[in-house]
């Protein structure tokens, strides 16, 4: 696979959206001299779309997973199932394990901010949950774990969602059959954030982040068999990038408007 520039972007911008919001939950930026420097609204976007980043990660892992998958092993039906999860738990397992357990110490020590709330949590589970990708469901149950804890519940969604595509693939053995079984489940993420009960659980539900992955699926497998047109790809991107600023920086508009469809529109905007 081609290196896609474009797509570093993307990534760094997530980057930022997401350290940006962590800030502002514990320090707002509207209560900082930036406040006098920065347009309401652009401060808004800075602090509030630490999810909506997220979403862009998704879009671009299950792109770039979908593309390099199929240019390594070919058709769906060839797929390596071995191969594929033995490359994924190389990648992941070693400084997932490492986090967790500099985590477990420091909680054990007793230092402030990575203390588990033994009256809610327990270590154990909290260790369980990280290593098994089911972090995000027990801190819809639970409630939050620690900062440094609560940010794997994206990598809960996302690798229990690896630990299906290749067997999808191998199942449909089609890219069109994979497409015919992604392209509505992906189309139906306002449904699936609207199913979410509470503040966490709708931020953190497993289906709407499987979504945006699908989107990023399709868009790869849609990107191979498109014939080559310079004049159509610079269309598509700065419909694309329309879409998503117009999200990140009219959020609000748009939820006025069409509600959970805002979430589509985002993720639609990422793939193209």
């Amino acid at each position: 696979m081609r290196h896609v520039p474009g797509i570093d972007v993307w990534r760094g911008l997530s980057v930022l959206l997401v350290i940006t919001h962590h800030v502002a939950i514990r320090l707002p930026l509207k209560a900082t001299p930036l406040a006098d420097q920065l347009p309401a609204r652009l401060l808004l976007a800075i602090s509030w779309n630490g999810y909506e980043a997220v979403l862009i990660f998704f879009v671009i892992s299950g792109f770039l997973i979908t593309a390099r998958t199929l240019d390594r092993d070919g058709r769906p039906a060839d797929i390596d199932l071995r191969a594929f999860w033995t490359r994924r738990l190389a990648r992941i397992a070693p400084p997932l394990l490492l986090l967790v357990g500099v985590l477990s110490v420091l909680h054990a020590l007793g230092v402030p901010d990575y203390t588990i709330d033994p009256e809610r949590q327990t270590l154990g589970l909290a260790v369980l949950s990280a290593l098994t990708f089911w972090l995000n469901v027990y801190e819809g149950r639970t409630g939050y774990l620690p900062g440094s804890w609560d940010v794997l519940w994206s990598l809960s969604i996302e690798e229990l969602f690896y630990l299906g595509f290749p067997l999808l693939f191998r199942v449909a053995r089609r890219e069109v059959v994979v497409a015919a079984a992604l392209v509505p489940f992906a189309a139906l993420i306002p449904l699936w954030h609207a199913m979410g009960e509470g503040e966490i659980w709708r931020e953190k539900a497993t289906l709407p982040g499987m979504a945006a992955i699908a989107t990023g699926v399709v868009a790869a497998m849609a990107a191979r068999r498109l014939p080559q047109s310079p004049q159509r790809d610079r269309a598509l991107v700065v419909v694309g990038s329309a879409l998503v600023v117009s999200v990140l920086g009219w959020g609000d508009l748009w939820w006025a408007r069409i509600g959970e469809g805002t979430l589509l529109v985002h993720v639609v905007g990422v793939a193209l």
